[in-house]
């Protein structure tokens, strides 16, 4: 509802301006995306302990048939066989007689039970199964124990997380830092623009003046023609401030994230009033810095990450189970389920693990590095923003009198040109060195609230700056 508001062409204040980007901004919409993306990964993380049951199906095919080796065993069978023959004869006389029974009955059993047997034993292998199968169950895994690899992946996550959050806040507050800027830009040329008509409107007078001069034979047509020609000037420099005007108008559309021919509308101008900064009471400022804080992140992510690849060496607990629910044509018949623990324990890796856990130490210790480098920077950055603000206000207060004394001299002059004590080209000049001065000083105040930005936007808070534009 705030968005169709604004499309409707509403005067815009910074603050709209920040909401409308907030809104629509491509890069806002794409560090938001994300972000929901790495916490949907925290979420997804945050189940690994949920049981995985999977559906397990498979189709084998065999390059031959399964069979069973009875061309292997079959000696041991025939001779097993006919010593089990005679021992069992030889048990029954011994109990009948008391006496065991002669050496060549016992050849004779012997030879005969062999006879026997390999009159019926088969001479080729029978197959055991059909050439395929196919198989289906339901499997269940529980992890149990994995050696913090689970909580290890959630911290990972969840620093994934925060880093997307500060992402997040890095491409807010550097969109605010262009917007505010472009603003800037905007309300000068509102400045520019409303002094321009003025000044615009006495070159007029001007020439009007000395036209009635001339046709009073009092004044030359040659200073007629310099009237004429300044008062051209001055008009083209206010088209062109206008078509500057409606580019940047163009500009701050793209940036608002809206089509670039929509209709704005900012009216506001700049009006110099002074602000205290003081760079020294900003004792831990970094830490409020969305690219600190981002970097600082990193940070936490490497030591996640050196807890992770340690978690590595550790053994895998996991309880599993199948429930099996079709078999065809399978050489051996599976329970209808089972049930057990299964141990996963990676003893050697080519000290692949060992790397890896230098490598993110070594990770830790650059983004610390990185994270105390944007820190100087930041400190650096404050200090000189701040002594830009020093000393273009008292450029600003300087170029103030020269401006109100160009004002002064060009009253003056057109006043002395009425009483014929000076002409027109001196009025011509005296306007030049006023719209001269005008836009000098508006220059350095414009440049006074970049400072003051770049300040805001330095200590983390480029949304601040929004309170004191619109004040």
């Amino acid at each position: 509802m705030f968005a169709q508001g604004q499309e409707k062409g509403q005067q815009l204040t910074l603050k709209d301006c920040y909401e409308l980007a907030r809104q629509r901004n491509a890069l806002v919409k794409q560090a938001e995306r994300s972000l929901q993306a790495r916490e949907y990964s925290l979420q997804a993380e945050n189940r690994a302990y949920w049981p995985k049951v999977d559906l397990l199906a498979g189709y084998n095919y065999l390059g031959k048939p399964l069979e069973i080796n009875l061309q292997q065993v079959k000696d041991g069978v025939v001779n097993g066989s006919a010593a089990q023959s005679v021992n069992t004869a030889n048990t029954v006389f011994q109990q009948i007689t008391g006496q065991p029974l002669p050496q060549n009955v016992q050849d004779v059993i012997s030879n005969a039970t062999k006879g026997l047997i390999n009159a019926f034993y088969p001479n080729y292998n029978p197959q055991l199964a059909k050439q395929s199968y196919f198989v289906a169950g339901i499997g269940v895994r529980q992890p149990i124990y994995l050696g913090g690899k689970i909580s290890a992946a959630q911290d990972l996550a969840r620093s994934q997380v925060t880093a997307g959050q500060f992402n997040k806040q890095v491409v807010e507050k550097g969109l605010f830092f262009l917007i505010g800027a472009q603003y800037l830009r905007i309300m000068y040329l509102n400045t520019i623009l409303a002094h321009e008509a003025v000044i615009v409107d006495a070159f007029r007078k001007n020439k009007d003046y000395a036209a009635s001069l001339k046709d009073n034979q009092i004044l030359p047509p040659y200073l007629l023609n310099w009237a004429k020609v300044s008062y051209i000037q001055a008009t083209n420099r206010y088209s062109n401030l206008e078509l500057e005007k409606e580019n940047a108008l163009l500009e701050m559309n793209q940036l608002l994230g809206r089509p670039i021919d929509t209709l704005i509308t900012i009216s506001d101008t700049l009006r110099y009033e002074q602000a205290s900064v003081n760079a020294g009471e900003e004792n831990t400022f970094w830490r409020n810095n969305p690219s600190y804080r981002l970097l600082e992140s990193k940070t936490d992510l490497a030591k996640v990450a050196v807890k992770a690849t340690r978690s590595l060496s550790l053994p895998n607990l996991f309880a599993v189970g199948n429930v099996s629910l079709y078999q065809k044509d399978l050489p051996v018949t599976v329970p209808p389920w089972l049930i057990g623990v299964e141990l996963q324990w990676t003893l050697f890796d080519g000290f692949q693990r060992n790397k890896r856990t230098k490598a993110s130490r070594v990770l830790v210790e650059e983004a610390a590095m990185a994270a105390e480098n944007t820190r100087s920077s930041l400190e650096l950055q404050l200090r000189v923003a701040s002594n830009k603000v020093k000393a273009l206000q008292h450029d600003v207060a300087s170029l103030d009198s020269a401006r109100q004394q160009a004002h002064l001299t060009t009253t003056l002059v057109t006043d002395r040109m009425q009483n014929q004590l000076s002409s027109v080209k001196d009025v011509n000049d005296a306007l030049l060195l006023e719209e001269e001065m005008h836009k000098v000083y508006y220059t350095a105040v414009l440049g006074y609230y970049l400072a003051l930005a770049e300040y805001w936007n330095v200590v983390g808070t480029p949304e601040y700056f929004a309170t004191y534009v619109n004040n």
